[in-house]
């Protein structure tokens, strides 16, 4: 970067910032992308980790954006078949008194008028795009419903909706996504924060980063999310446009068996216009209902946030919410004590975004991106969602091309496979674990997360057996992931292997921090980490374990408990 002068500098590694990279080198552009953290460490990692056209954007009007989601979800299906998987979602309904034995036809009457809603919905919906999938919606029975999720409450159960969408692993999606763009030549730096945007002759020309090194580009792009007003802001002469409304969205795991699922289904929030998720982590590569490192997650929520970008927090109320939807309409009766891990995103949500008064709730602004030319220049992406990043990165860099006075070429993200994608196929067809000599249930889960390159960790663990061991005991990850993460996946600390490369800090906190000090010793031989730096890791761990403990402890709990951050 010091040496090179480039077409395009990308400023965000976030989804969005990765997908413009790829999308400009794989155009031909010289391209690099710098982060002042690691590949996804802002909201990229912390999402619904849907892949989804957003069902309740119909109700909004937004038709458009359902349609250009369900476009996107089909891609990703097909670009990235080893990281995003079909996943059923039930709708369950309910009616308002208890229903008596025998009393099925006056409980439906019920909520005959909230059942047509949803059916003229759901067939929008898959008239839309939700039918690429390969499946439809229908209704189903209570009792089809209470096999999915059998703790759904029965005396006021009356029949539920099944449709389908799509699931993710927002954090391995972010990296397959950078390692694509390098692997089309694009140059790529995590933990280079930039401390001021260059400019020659009015215009924007590049960045000098914090450790002094100047990154010169014909034109940059802003894809800093919530931080892009920031970024905005280091121009020698900033425009002061651009104006952002972040939106905390929080999410919950708790153990399968406190919740057991494996469909994702949809819960109304009593008092509120809102809806919860509740979802089967990883149900694709999982080894069973019962098998270890089952979780599920609770999200989200949708509110305002003034506080710290960098360290959004969940608070009790937060908690309180999500699990007093739960309970509602389930007999799990969860708490706080149920909670093993967290997360909190900040949505990049554009201010004004939707007509009106300014005083709409967060959950009623548009999810609809946005890219905006300074005078200067500087091109910024803001708004969307995780499913329509390559739209967003297309038109990032259709505006570069714009702005550079190039012929607009041929945008070839559409049908470009994602990395991991190669042979991910193969490795799903009967006899592969045998002719790789590891278990059905080693493969599922290691194609499942790394697609073509799950044969490295197969061959790994054969040449030492003690990479199959658990990374952390009750979760699924192996040590062999950690030390693959550490070789080839840009790990600058323990955090990024613990609750990035796996997630097991944002599912079991406490197990996460037990294991911390052998997962550091593990990477650090790798990595040249002496014992000073592997117990300062460490160190950062704990802090961010003990913030959550302490963010739970705060104020006086709701009843349904409270929870912190990762």
């Amino acid at each position: 970067m010091r040496s090179d002068r480039f077409d395009l500098l990308v400023i965000g590694a976030g989804v969005t910032g990765c997908g413009v990279a790829l999308d400009a080198a794989a155009r031909g552009l010289r391209t690099a992308l710098v982060d002042s953290g690691d590949l996804g460490g802002g909201t990229s990692s912390k999402s619904s980790k849907m892949v989804h056209g957003g069902l309740r954007y119909l109700s909004q009007g937004e038709y458009r954006l359902v349609a250009e989601g369900l476009t996107e979800r089909q891609r990703l299906l097909t670009n990235a078949p080893h990281l995003v998987k079909p996943l059923p979602f039930l709708i369950p309904l309910f009616s308002r008194d208890p229903v008596a034995p025998g009393a099925g036809g006056s409980s439906r009457a019920k909520v005959k008028g909230l059942a047509k809603a949803y059916s003229s919905a759901l067939w929008l919906y898959d008239l839309a795009g939700g039918l690429r999938i390969g499946k439809r919606h229908r209704r189903v029975s209570a009792g089809s419903a209470r096999a999915h999720l059998p703790l759904l409450r029965s005396d006021r159960l009356v029949d539920a909706f099944l449709y389908w969408d799509a699931q993710a692993d927002d954090a391995r999606l972010t990296l397959a996504l950078a390692r694509s763009a390098a692997d089309h030549g694009a140059a790529v730096a995590t933990y280079a924060p930039v401390a001021a945007l260059l400019e020659a002759d009015g215009r924007v020309c590049g960045a000098r980063l914090a450790d002094g090194t100047e990154v010169r580009a014909a034109a940059v792009v802003n894809a800093g999310g919530v931080w892009s007003e920031q970024v905005a802001e280091l121009s020698p002469s900033p425009s002061g446009h651009l104006r952002l409304r972040p939106a905390k969205g929080v999410h919950l795991a708790v153990p399968a068996h406190r919740l057991p699922c494996d469909y994702a289904t949809v819960l109304s929030v009593p008092g509120d216009r809102r809806s919860v998720f509740v979802v089967p982590w990883d149900a694709a590569s999982a080894s069973g209902p019962d098998g270890p490192g089952r979780f599920t997650y609770i999200g989200t929520t949708d509110t305002d946030y003034d506080g710290p970008l960098d360290d959004p927090q969940v608070t009790p109320a937060d908690v309180g919410y999500l699990l007093d939807a739960v309970n509602a309409w389930t007999t799990a009766g969860l708490s706080a004590a149920d909670v093993t891990g967290s997360w909190a995103g900040l949505r990049p949500l554009v201010a004004g975004g939707q007509p009106g008064s300014g005083d709409e709730a967060t959950a009623d602004l548009s999810r609809r991106h946005r890219i905006d030319t300074s005078p200067q220049g500087l091109i910024t992406v803001t708004g969307g969602k995780l499913t329509t990043y390559r739209l967003m990165a297309a038109d990032a860099v259709d505006a570069v091309h714009h702005l550079l006075g190039r012929r607009l070429t041929y945008c070839p993200t559409r049908r470009l496979a994602i990395w991991g994608s190669e042979g991910s196929a193969e490795l799903a067809e009967p006899g592969a674990a045998e002719r790789l000599g590891a278990s059905p249930v080693l493969l599922r889960h290691l194609a499942g997360r790394y697609g073509g390159e799950a044969r490295a960790l197969v061959a790994m663990i054969a040449a030492d057996p003690d990479l199959g061991q658990a990374l952390v005991p009750g979760l699924p990850y192996l040590r062999a992931e950690a030390l693959f993460a550490a070789r080839y996946e840009m790990v600058h600390s323990l955090a990024d292997v613990l609750y990035r490369r796996t997630r097991a800090g944002i599912l079991d906190r406490d197990a996460t921090v037990a294991a911390a000090p052998a997962v550091a010793e593990l990477i650090g031989a790798e990595l040249g980490w002496d014992s000073s730096r592997q117990a300062s890791e460490v160190a950062a761990v704990v802090a961010g374990a003990e913030a959550e403990r302490a963010s739970m402890a705060a104020g006086v709990l709701p009843t349904a408990g409270g929870a912190g951050r990762p």
